[in-house]
C-alpha cells in the first residue's frame, strides 16, 4: 500500500437523532473527503446518512454503496466484493472515507463485513472505528430503564434466532435486550411469555425518528414492527 493512502473510517451515528453522535464522529466527517453510505441496489436512499448530513462538509463527495436485499449469500458476497474495491480504489488514491452505520459499527452492522473484505484484498489499509451509541443505550436513558447494575449481566441478542437456545438464555440471565424484533415478532412474544418476562418488556421502535413507538405493554406493540426495533427486558424488582 503507498504511504499516500487514505483511512476509513467506521463511524456509528448512532440510533436516530443527529444530537447522538459523538463528539470525534463529527470531527471526522468534518474533515474526510469522501462519505461512504450503504443503500438498497434499488435507491440511494440511507437512514445513516440522513442522520449524519447535518455535521458533514456541504460539499463532501457522497459515494453509495449498493447491497442487495437478499438472503443468497453468494450475492451477498460479491456485493461485498465488489465495493470493498470501490473503497479499496478511494483509499489508494489517498482519499479518507467515513463509511457511516447506524449506531455503533461493530454491532449488527454492515461495517463488520466491509472491514474483513476490505482486509481480505490488503491487509495493510489503514482503519479507524468511531464507536456510536446503540439504539438500546438511547432506549434505556429515554425510559429510565437500569440495563444492568452491581453483579447483574446483561445478554445481547438477535430477534432472527427466536428458537430454543433464546429461551433458555433468557431463562439464566438478569437483565437483556433483543435487536431485530422486526424478526420473528410473534414468537418473540411467546418466548418473553414462557419465560415469564412478557410484563418487564418495553418495545420501542424507530427511536428518534418519525413514526416513533415505545409500548410498555408488549401486547400494544404492532403485530409486524418496523425493522428499526427492539426490546429491553430489565430483570423484575
Amino acid at each position: 500500500m503507498s504511504a499516500l493512502s487514505g483511512t476509513l473510517y467506521g463511524i456509528g451515528v448512532g440510533p436516530g437523532d443527529p444530537d447522538l453522535l459523538t463528539i470525534k464522529a463529527t470531527k471526522v466527517l468534518a474533515n474526510v473527503d469522501i462519505v461512504l453510505a450503504a443503500s438498497s441496489t434499488k435507491n440511494d436512499y440511507s437512514t445513516a446518512l440522513s442522520i449524519a448530513e447535518p455535521h458533514m462538509q456541504s460539499d463532501v463527495e457522497v459515494v453509495h454503496l449498493g447491497f442487495p436485499m437478499t438472503r443468497d449469500e453468494q450475492v451477498l458476497l460479491h456485493a461485498w466484493e465488489e465495493n470493498a474495491k470501490i473503497v479499496a480504489s478511494l483509499l489508494r488514491q489517498g482519499k479518507n472515507c467515513a463509511f457511516l452505520t447506524l449506531g455503533d459499527p461493530l454491532i449488527y452492522s454492515t461495517f463488520g463485513y466491509l472491514k474483513r473484505t476490505l482486509e481480505a484484498l490488503d491487509p495493510s489499509f489503514a482503519i479507524a472505528i468511531v464507536p456510536g451509541i446503540t439504539s438500546y443505550q438511547a432506549s434505556a436513558a429515554r425510559t429510565g430503564t437500569i440495563l444492568c447494575e452491581s453483579g447483574e449481566n446483561l445478554l445481547l441478542a438477535s430477534g432472527v434466532r427466536a428458537t430454543e437456545d433464546t429461551q433458555q438464555l433468557l431463562n439464566r440471565v438478569d437483565n437483556a435486550v433483543i435487536l431485530k424484533t422486526y424478526k420473528n415478532f410473534a414468537e418473540l412474544k411467546e418466548l418473553l411469555r414462557k419465560t415469564n418476562r412478557k410484563n418487564s418488556a418495553i418495545f420501542i421502535s424507530r427511536l428518534g425518528m418519525e413514526g416513533e413507538i415505545i409500548a410498555r405493554n408488549i401486547d400494544d406493540a404492532p403485530e409486524k414492527p418496523h425493522y428499526f426495533s427492539h426490546m429491553l427486558i430489565p430483570v423484575t424488582k
